[in-house]
């Protein structure tokens, strides 16, 4: 149950920057994934997922300065749903290598798997423990 100070306080963006986050890294996806069987410029791709990075580390940031926050919450939820996440991105890892994507789009759809698989815990981690009492 939520005490009333942390129901009040005001918490950073973590939700709304990690969902920034992973709409640049659907987009980037879909455009790696759209023009996969031709030619591939990977520029578009690399800035998508370069933007997914930095909002994440800048999450990472505004995560590490909370203090009285619900931090045994937030890593129950967060290390099951990165253990689910973490187990969906290696199924659509297979299929992208079963499918002979090539080495170099394969490299950036896998480096934008690793942002999909932490942004998705981190939304669901921190949207349980921001109303939990904290620790």
């Amino acid at each position: 149950m939520a005490d009333s100070a942390s129901a009040g306080r005001r918490l950073p963006p973590v939700a709304e920057l990690a969902v920034g986050s992973l709409c640049l890294i659907v987009v980037g996806g879909i455009y790696l994934a759209a023009h996969i069987p031709g030619p591939v410029s990977l520029t578009p791709a690399i800035v998508l997922w370069a933007l997914a990075a930095a909002l994440l580390l800048v999450n990472a940031a505004l995560l590490r300065r909370l203090s009285g926050f619900a931090w045994g919450r937030f890593r129950q939820v967060g290390g099951w749903a990165l253990l689910a996440y973490a187990i969906s991105a290696g199924m659509l890892e297979y299929v992208f290598v079963i499918d002979r994507v090539p080495a170099k789009e394969l490299v950036w759809l896998s480096l934008m798997l690793v942002v999909y698989a932490v942004d998705i815990p981190l939304i669901l981690a921190f949207s349980v423990a921001r109303y939990q009492a904290s620790d």
